[in-house]
């Protein structure tokens, strides 16, 4: 008989409930496929160092968040990481542990230590005990009922809707005998007769397995690892609520789930107590670094200091300013821009360009057309203040609904489970032709939509404070062109349920193409700019904003004519000229990287179904520079740098240098380590296999026909089948400001210190387009003369 009764003390009770609540916000937000955004994978560990959350991931997950200790070695020998960097490196940590000096670090590269194993769960202690693989069956029957649970349209039912995760969890197990049919007889009075109550349960079971105080932290937190993106699913879902201001408890119910299996299998296999215990005595040990994995983040940041040294080496001071340009391009920050934004300034010394996060400072939640549903376009750490619309005439709006309507109907009945038989039959044929058009790239496009405009429109003060914010925010308050282009991007693909992840991060995982156009209109506004003279800003007459959307995959770029612009035609037919000519040198540059690839053939990988890399997204992203662009112009920066322009002196309070430090810094050090977490714990924090993924439920996808949800990005993004496409780097953050007003704003911020405290990202100050200092934690600098960077 399992055991009922909650044995334990009440002052403990608190302590193990704010033990579930950490180990839950240990784990890393998954956002679903319609709007992925990268995630920090190491977000609950950002309060420690990379050796101190090393030491926990290998206790948890069985991982090791370091680079192999052969790979640098490699490095070191081929002399991109030199003695310098080493030494430097070594002094800088702050460890006991660390070598001596720096002859011991260099012996310990023939060293090989031993691989990561996580601590054990009970489901691994009775597999081992009784030859059942008891995690196999727990990925596969509770995967079965997630992707069920958290269907976003995808399935045709959804089992228990209305419930809470852990209730509709019980009324479910208590019917599925595919456990008993493993062996675990009695598992389903066990979940019936389990308390009714998420913190009953985790409180039981805390009680039952063992668990107190002191190991209940990482235990939890293994348990949770071991769902892999479901439990990031969860906290997702977590995530979302409280941008709200509301709560989510789906993370704990999935807590409280795993431990029922565990209390279950303990009673199952009662010879595994005595190992059982001792697991629970190493949980209860205080997490710290052993020596090799304080040696192994030496050597991450040896690299790292490598590559700063030949990133300081490029950066050589500003170029001359020339006078007014003839034309202007707003870019996102994202690295694909760089590689444009450097093509295009190539082919006419009169071309300028700028770099902006992608939502261009308008934080929207936008209505499509032909749905009532928001899509927020903004950066995910915000929440939107601004409500837009793309919606047409009543009776064009209603054509497009009724059609969305009949495409879904469509695709339900032929999933269905009869149908979907005699659709094969009958319209497989007439399916065939759709099929080689689609593959040829001969299907018409759908047609663009209707320009966006704010929902109840803006009043004229507050169309005037939004363009001045906007264009104080992008330095972009002098020296305006006749013509200033705002290039959102987007990625065309076909045939990848990761789509959403080459669009635009700083849009939660949309295309800029809706805040493009949206800012054009609102700069060109007769209302605004009578209005900007009062905000500091003259804008010439003659200057006119036209929007477009840059595609990555292509480097194509869409202008959006959505009002007549007679007077500025000739500005316009040179643009789009030198956008062509930027978008061929820009494909040719890719190709060489693309496994493969032409530059006569890239665009043709954007519609190839069978394409499993048509791009490389933000691979090899590894620094950040927010400084006017006469810094980096000129400077090849090989598509590894978020480019943010940034002029100081007219930057009154540092109102946008704190903007800087803690949006869209903070959203690329997201993506560095999301690249970094895929490359080195892909297990943990990768996507898998693209050839054997199967979508979800619409929020993510599997490898094969079940089991674990796999957050992250997919092996092919970071590999291109002999050698990584990307190296893990943390994200060197450059930012020409002043030193106080930096190290002012972080201690406002302690979130965004403790990045850089830790070692999450590096931080250096610019002075005259050259590196002056380097942060060091406890909000202190380190001036360049005493840093080496000989070559």
């Amino acid at each position: 008989m399992f055991m009922q009764q909650i044995d334990i003390a009440p002052a403990r009770i608190a302590g193990i409930l704010r033990a579930a609540e950490t180990a839950v916000r240990a784990i890393p937000p998954a956002f679903p496929l319609s709007a992925t955004v990268a995630v920090n994978p190491f977000l609950g560990q950002s309060g420690e160092d990379l050796a101190t959350a090393a030491a926990r991931l290998a206790r948890v997950a069985g991982v090791s968040i370091l680079r192999p200790r052969a790979e640098l070695a490699a490095e070191i020998a081929a002399g991109r990481i030199n003695d310098d960097d080493l030494a430097e490196a070594l002094i800088a940590c702050r460890s006991a542990l660390k070598p001596a000096d720096l002859a011991l670090l260099k012996a310990r590269l023939l060293a090989s230590p031993p691989a990561p194993q996580a601590l054990p769960t009970l489901a691994d202690l009775a597999a081992r005990a009784g030859g059942t693989d008891w995690p196999a069956v727990i990925a596969r029957t509770f995967g079965l009922w997630a992707a069920g649970r958290f269907d976003r349209g995808q399935a045709l039912w959804t089992p228990a809707p209305g419930q809470g995760a852990f209730a509709a969890w019980r009324e479910w197990a208590t019917h599925d005998l595919t456990p008993e049919i493993a062996g675990l007889s009695g598992f389903c009075a066990h979940v019936a007769a389990a308390p009714d109550t998420t913190e009953r349960a985790i409180l039981r079971a805390a009680s039952r397995l063992g668990i107190d105080e002191a190991a209940a932290p990482t235990a939890f937190h293994r348990l949770l690892m071991d769902l892999g993106g479901w439990a990031q699913h969860a906290r997702w879902l977590l995530w979302e609520a409280e941008l709200k201001g509301e709560t989510d408890s789906t993370a704990a119910d999935l807590l409280a789930i795993r431990l029922v299996w565990e209390e279950a299998l303990l009673d199952h296999a009662p010879s595994v107590a005595g190992d059982w215990a001792a697991t629970v005595a190493a949980h209860a040990a205080p997490v710290a670094p052993t020596q090799d994995q304080v040696i192994d983040a030496i050597l991450q940041e040896a690299a790292e200091r490598a590559h700063q040294r030949r990133l300081a080496a490029v950066l050589a001071g500003p170029k001359a300013e020339t006078g007014r340009p003839a034309l202007q391009a707003a870019f996102c920050i994202d690295v694909r821009s760089e590689v444009f934004r450097r093509a295009l300034e190539s082919l006419d010394p009169s071309i300028a360009t700028i770099g902006f996060a992608g939502f261009f400072g308008l934080p929207l939640a936008h209505r499509a057309q032909g749905t009532d549903e928001l899509a927020a376009h903004l950066p995910v750490l915000l929440t939107p203040a601004l409500t837009s619309t793309a919606q047409a005439a009543p009776e064009v709006e209603q054509a497009t609904r009724i059609a969305a309507r009949a495409t879904r109907a469509w695709g339900r009945f032929r999933q269905a489970a009869v149908s979907s038989f005699a659709f094969v039959e009958a319209a497989g044929p007439f399916y065939g032709a759709k099929l080689v058009k689609d593959a040829l790239g001969l299907s018409k496009p759908p047609a663009p939509a209707p320009a966006p405009r704010f929902e109840g429109g803006l009043s004229a003060e507050a169309k005037a404070a939004t363009a001045a914010a906007v264009l104080k925010a992008m330095s972009l308050t002098r020296g305006h062109a006749r013509l200033v282009l705002l290039l959102g991007h987007g990625a065309n693909v076909t045939n990848n349920p990761h789509a959403s992840a080459y669009h635009c991060g700083a849009c939660g995982g949309q295309t800029g193409e809706v805040s493009a156009r949206l800012l054009a209109s609102l700069l060109n506004d007769p209302e605004a700019r009578a209005g900007l003279p009062a905000q500091g800003i003259d804008l010439p007459a003659d200057t006119l904003f036209l929007a477009g959307l840059h595609d990555t995959t292509t480097d194509g770029v869409t202008l959006y004519e959505d009002a007549p612009a007679p007077t500025h035609a000739a500005d316009i037919a040179a643009a789009k000229d030198w956008l062509m000519r930027a978008g061929k040198a820009a494909r040719a540059e890719r190709a060489g990287r693309l496994p493969g690839a032409t530059a006569l053939t890239i665009a043709a990988r954007a519609r190839d179904w069978a394409e499993v890399r048509p791009e490389w997204g933000l691979a090899g992203c590894a620094a950040f520079i927010a400084a006017p662009r006469a810094v980096t112009a000129g400077a090849d920066l090989q598509g590894r740098a978020f480019l943010h322009s940034y002029d100081w002196q007219a930057d009154q309070g540092f109102a946008t240098l704190e903007l800087i430090l803690t949006a869209p810094v903070v959203v690329a050090s997201w993506i560095s380590l999301q690249y970094y977490g895929s490359s080195v714990a892909p297990t943990a924090f990768g996507g898998g296999n693209k050839l054997i993924h199967n979508v979800v439920g619409g929020i993510g996808v599997v490898q094969g026909n079940g089991g674990v949800l796999r957050p992250g990005l997919p092996w092919q993004t970071i590999h291109d089948g002999e050698r990584p496409a990307h190296q893990p780097l943390r994200l060197s953050v450059m930012i020409e400001a002043p030193r106080s007003a930096m190290s002012e704003i972080l201690s406002r911020h302690p979130g965004v210190r403790e990045l850089f405290d830790n070692g999450w990202l590096h931080l250096f100050a610019l002075e005259d387009g050259r590196i002056a200092a380097r942060y060091r934690p406890g909000l202190t600098w380190t001036p360049v003369a005493e840093i080496s960077w000989a070559a």
